[in-house]
């Protein structure tokens, strides 16, 4: 976290906020399944081949469109070059938009499966060498370098390294906390919100500047001696 510049390490945690949003709005329209954790969602399928239940096809689906969000938003950034994060995330929040009108025409599966679509695609916003740079959509790896970099404080190591983690795990969990608020409130509609908060971000991606690849602990240390 701590390569990037500090404008889009803010980008990255309004990114995060977005996931946890819509992952729990797709949580409870699903009752019980993810449209961005698709850990979870690999050992709902797990279990349902076990006992032979419908969960396996459900959780099943998800995955498979999730992987196809990474795919499309993958050759989407690799087409839009430096202009790959507001592409991707104007893409993102016209997937949020069919989503929701499916949604509104009674379909909460099938809007399902158009979020965790438009989650996989939102993964390809910070890439480095092909690969994700940040998740966007996922904590569990966040979670542990938190917990290397809190070792690595308790050694008087790094003071400051563990800041970015616990801010993208508090940015994901208090955007579920929003969407679980808004489902319950408006329901499928709460989708709406999601959409014109990608379409903000995409704004906001554009008007930052290119997201260049992040610095290495060479670059960083080799560009703070000049500066001294």
């Amino acid at each position: 976290m701590r390569r990037y510049p500090r404008r889009f390490r803010a980008l990255a945690a309004g990114l995060a906020a977005l996931a946890g949003y819509v992952d729990a709005v797709g949580f409870l329209t699903l009752g019980g399944f993810f449209v961005s954790f698709m850990s979870g969602n690999s050992t709902r399928l797990a279990v349902g081949l076990a006992f032979h239940t419908h969960a396996a096809g459900i959780a099943g689906g998800l995955v498979a469109t999730f992987v196809a969000g990474v795919v499309a938003g993958t050759l989407v950034a690799g087409a839009a070059g430096v202009r790959r994060a507001p592409v991707v995330l104007g893409c993102v929040a016209a997937l949020l938009a069919i989503a929701a009108l499916v949604a509104q025409m009674g379909s909460g599966m099938a809007a399902a499966f158009v979020l965790a679509a438009a989650m996989g695609a939102e993964n390809a916003v910070f890439e480095r060498d092909g690969e994700v740079a940040i998740g966007l959509t996922y904590m569990t790896g966040t979670l542990v370098k938190l917990g290397q970099r809190l070792a690595a404080l308790v050694r008087g190591e790094d003071r400051r390294g563990w800041a970015g983690h616990f801010v993208m795990w508090v940015s994901l969990t208090a955007g579920a906390a929003l969407g679980a608020s808004m489902h319950q409130w408006i329901g499928g509609a709460a989708i709406w919100l999601a959409a014109a908060l990608a379409a903000t971000l995409a704004v906001v991606a554009g008007a930052i500047g290119p997201i260049g690849p992040a610095l290495d602990p060479v670059s960083r240390s080799g560009r703070g001696a000049a500066a001294g």
